[in-house]
């Protein structure tokens, strides 16, 4: 005999609106912890409802339904599951760049979820064609007829809101971390795009100081250290003008009182680091901060690397940060980059502590949590 809880999860696909409505009111608050279980009864058949129930028109329908969705993303058979849905999948993705979606934020919560799961690969083949299921797009504001583009535009061009005034689409700063763990999304986020000729890493270096987002800059900073796990690829980023990665990295931990930086020293930072202004402080968030240092820290790994590093000023930079913090990952990680910068270099070339790691092990780089929504 099924529980009241389980037989609530099988009024999912009731034929009547009304009792649909009172399972998901009641249901959302057991989407998280060990009740989630609940809707793996009758062989997980509660997950084709909530998807189809998130393709509804009503508002309270979709937001529910989709809540619970990201939030049994926590289970990993559960999220294997929905993310194996090709099909939902791209609905998802490009329901997401519909303007008038009234719950595209909830839903990028949901696509970064899914980003744990390799099947998230898909994302980079979904192109516009004449799948007419597929939520309509707004031509005069997308320009690609790839979904991966689209995305990206509303993050950059819809931060205030400016594109659907329902959205501000943060949490796809979740996704494109989690994406750029796999090689495929490395290469994404590095290469000039054909549609716009940009590469996409440079329109997200912008948020890496913007205070009133933790989400955005939590989520550019992991996306920009992923994108440097391949160091081959170091030498023209940090040297592509179009990119102008450092400055970005610095920036964030940076602040006007690291002030015993000589003048010599300071006139080899990057321009954007030189003379900062009085009220510039460094990112509140350590964790945000402790990104940056390991971006600098895999920047390390070549000679190269190392020695454009030691030519813009960053050791007495790290020096000013490491005397004027007390987090002890900080302090650890300013040790490190201090520790490799100042050194002579060994004959190979090669720093043999530096962290390292195969093109194609993507589980060992850095992620977002699962986004549970209350």
């Amino acid at each position: 005999m099924p529980s009241q809880l389980e037989e609530l999860v099988s009024f999912l696909h009731s034929p009547q609106p009304a009792v649909r409505q009172i399972a998901l009111d009641n249901l959302v608050g057991f989407s998280t912890g060990p009740t989630a279980a609940i809707f793996k009864y009758d062989n997980c058949k509660a997950i084709d409802d909530l998807k189809g129930l998130s393709k509804e028109k009503s508002k309270t329908l979709v937001q529910q339904s989709v809540t619970i969705l990201a939030n049994l993303c926590d289970d990993d058979q559960l999220r294997r599951l929905i993310a194996s849905d090709e099909h939902y999948l791209e609905w998802l993705s490009w329901k997401i760049c519909h303007l008038e979606n009234t719950s595209a934020d909830i839903m990028s919560v949901l696509l970064s979820n899914l980003a744990k799961e390799d099947a998230i690969n898909k994302v980079f083949d979904f192109k516009r064609g004449k799948n007419d299921e597929l939520p309509p797009l707004d031509k005069t504001v997308f320009k690609s007829d790839r979904v991966i583009d689209c995305l990206m535009d509303c993050f950059v061009k819809g931060y205030d809101r400016q594109l659907n005034k329902y959205a501000n689409f943060d949490f796809l700063s979740y996704f494109f971390a989690d994406i750029s763990r796999f090689r495929r999304g490395r290469q994404y986020f590095i290469e000039q795009q054909d549609y716009d000729g940009v590469v996409p890493l440079s329109k997200l270096l912008v948020f890496t100081e913007k205070y009133d987002s933790k989400i955005r800059r939590e989520g550019v900073a992991s996306t920009i250290k992923n994108s440097l796990f391949d160091s081959e690829t170091h030498d023209r980023i940090l040297n592509d003008q179009q990119i102008n990665l450092l400055p970005y990295i610095l920036l964030p931990i940076a602040s006007a009182k690291d002030s015993e930086i000589d003048e010599e020293d300071m006139f080899n930072l990057p321009d954007e680091l030189q003379l900062l202004p009085e009220d510039k402080i460094r990112d509140p968030v350590p964790a945000i901060v402790c990104n940056h240092l390991e971006s600098l820290l895999l920047l390390c790994t070549t000679n190269s690397g190392r020695e454009f590093l030691r030519s813009k000023s960053v050791y007495p930079l790290i020096r000013e940060l490491h005397k004027n913090v007390e987090d002890e990952d900080m302090a650890d990680l300013c040790y490190r980059i201090v520790n490799v910068l100042m050194r002579g270099e060994p004959e190979n070339g090669q720093v043999e502590e530096l962290p390292s790691r195969a093109a194609d092990e993507e589980e060992e780089s850095d992620e977002e949590g699962i986004v549970e929504v209350s």
